[in-house]
């Protein structure tokens, strides 16, 4: 029987309770004691990933070192616990589906009737003991998106159910996380639907083995013991999950509920010792102690909805708390920005980050308002299309080009934003742009290359257009150096001004790979220009 034990994270009553949260707050706490834990998602959704996601719908679409377009969960799972993930982290229904399919047109099932039982979970089964069979671990989260009683889910709650089966005692567990709502007519927490939510589990064969419980306020001895007697489980294992101030807070209180110790007794495995949190709670002092505070800009089309933009909020996080200044995220949709609004919109700002994204919608919006902060000198950080509508401003206002990007107009008399020439031929939209981590050399002297303290880096991508490459000379002879270039095709990656504090384009997505302990250097060294213009400014 394999070592690796396998912990399965469920939700109820609700979406949105955080499971990934607790999910990569347990792989902390795990991680913090001596063990090797990695976390994988598996989504109800029939899309094979979500690359061709509208962020609206699903959030920040995350991307590996390997090029797999994941949940935004796997973000979590990184920053938290710092080991990198791969394609066999995320696991959609559209991906198991698939692969049956595939099977079944190759004729592997020789004949037989292919069905939800035993097919498609004997495949949801093969993904989940994948990372398992690598030898690297000692334990595998598996968050199960969605709610129990989802439609969507059940084929992955059946394969559950097998797993505990096959698995035998003390090898898998699962952890319910459901809400216990707070009725302010009666004054009172209710668990009803908690029963409920459970004996919905219990229905599909599984019982619970923790309940993890959202709340508003803290859980009495009363309702630890209500929840026990009708949920069947031990009162110790009924875990409070208070809102907290921040997601980082969440290790900390979890530990303070023993969550880990309780899967420890569980699971029959010694304690190898106590969590070394101490770095942890270092983070988390100077990010709740902060001496200083910046106000920067994120220009993005998608600013509505937040979560489309996670992993750059979170970067900032880390970086302000390494630099013990809170920064205050002003989120700027760049469809408000024009000639006449760029100025009011922008004045009061230390920094301008202009966000990733796709079409052409509130493009024009972004070269008005990277222009303010080229011409006034303010710290500025482009990401990809950040990046390539720096370029294109750069091209209109210095070199006097009728420029753009074919992206926003195909028939441009001077695209210096272009389609690599495979990308032309490609119809397919789904996983077919340049993905994943790519090699960048960054020129010596250069401003990129004093931040990363190395000449060549490792970065994220995730777009398919290019800096033109027939226009490299212009630019740099005016001033706009390409100070990072990809040695095996040539292709631009950073790009610098020459006489300005702090501007600084990059290709690729540097938000990728900040975590909680181990910020990302362009991120730590962009707040630290937001520092520096608001304290010549006096402000």
């Amino acid at each position: 029987m394999s070592s690796v034990k396998y912990i399965f994270v469920t939700g109820g009553v609700t979406s949105s309770l955080g499971k990934g949260i607790i999910s990569a707050s347990l792989g902390k706490l795990l991680q913090a004691r001596g063990f090797s834990v990695t976390i994988q998602k598996f989504d109800p959704y029939i899309n094979i990933d979500p690359g061709t996601l509208n962020p609206y719908e699903h959030g920040e679409c995350y991307v590996t070192d390997d090029g797999a377009e994941t949940d935004l969960d796997l973000g979590h799972y990184e920053r938290f616990l710092d080991v990198r993930t791969t394609q066999a982290n995320n696991v959609t229904t559209g991906r198991i589906y698939n692969n049956v399919i595939t099977k079944e047109r190759q004729g592997e099932y020789l004949g037989k009737t292919v069905q939800v039982v035993p097919h498609i979970t004997d495949e949801i089964k093969r993904n989940i003991f994948l990372l398992g069979e690598s030898g690297q671990y000692d334990f595998i989260i598996t968050e199960i998106g969605g709610s129990v009683g989802d439609i969507e889910s059940l084929p992955f709650v059946e394969a559950v159910r097998q797993v505990r089966w096959d698995l035998g005692a003390n090898h898998s567990m699962v952890i319910h996380l459901t809400l216990i709502p707070y009725l302010k007519a009666a004054k009172e927490l209710k668990t009803k639907p908690t029963q409920h939510s459970v004996k919905e589990l219990l229905s599909y064969g599984i019982q619970p083995d923790i309940l993890v419980c959202r709340t508003e306020l803290p859980l009495s001895m009363e309702i630890r013991k209500k929840l026990a007697l009708f949920c069947n489980v031990n009162v110790n294992s009924v875990i409070e999950a208070i809102d907290a101030d921040t997601i980082y807070d969440v290790p900390l209180l979890m530990k303070k509920e023993k969550l880990d110790e309780r899967v420890l007794a569980k699971l029959k495995l010694a304690t190898k010792h106590e969590p070394e949190l101490e770095q942890w709670k270092t983070f988390l002092g100077k990010l709740k102690n902060p001496v200083n505070e910046v106000n920067i800009g994120l220009v993005g089309k998608y600013v509505s909805l937040p979560d489309a933009y996670k992993s750059i909020a979170e970067a900032f996080i880390h970086a302000g708390s390494q630099n013990d200044c809170k920064v205050n995220v002003r989120w700027i949709s760049s469809e408000d920005i024009s000639k006449e609004t760029v100025q009011s919109i922008f004045e009061s700002l230390d920094a301008v980050l202009v966000a990733p994204g796709f079409g052409e919608r509130g493009l024009e919006g972004k070269i008005a308002g990277i222009r303010y902060v080229r011409e006034n000198k303010i710290p500025f950080l482009g990401i990809c299309l950040g990046m390539q509508m720096a370029v294109v401003e750069f091209a209109r206002h210095e070199l006097k080009m009728d420029a753009s990007t074919t992206e926003l107009n195909p028939k441009t008399k001077h695209p210096v934003i272009d389609l690599m020439e495979e990308q032309k031929k490609i119809t397919n939209k789904g996983g077919t742009m340049r993905l994943g981590s790519y090699t960048c050399k960054l020129k010596k002297g250069s401003k990129a290359n004093h931040i990363y303290g190395d000449s060549v880096i490792h970065e994220r991508h995730r777009h398919r257009y290019e800096f033109n490459n027939k226009y490299l000379e212009q630019f740099e002879e005016a001033g706009m150096k390409a100070v990072g270039i990809n040695p095996d095709s040539g292709l631009v990656e950073v790009v610098e001004l020459k006489d300005h504090p702090w501007f600084i384009g990059v290709q690729y997505h540097p938000e990728l790979r900040s975590t909680a302990l181990n910020p990302h250097p362009l991120f730590v060294k962009f707040v630290e220009a937001a520092m520096e213009y608001k304290k010549n400014l006096n402000r």
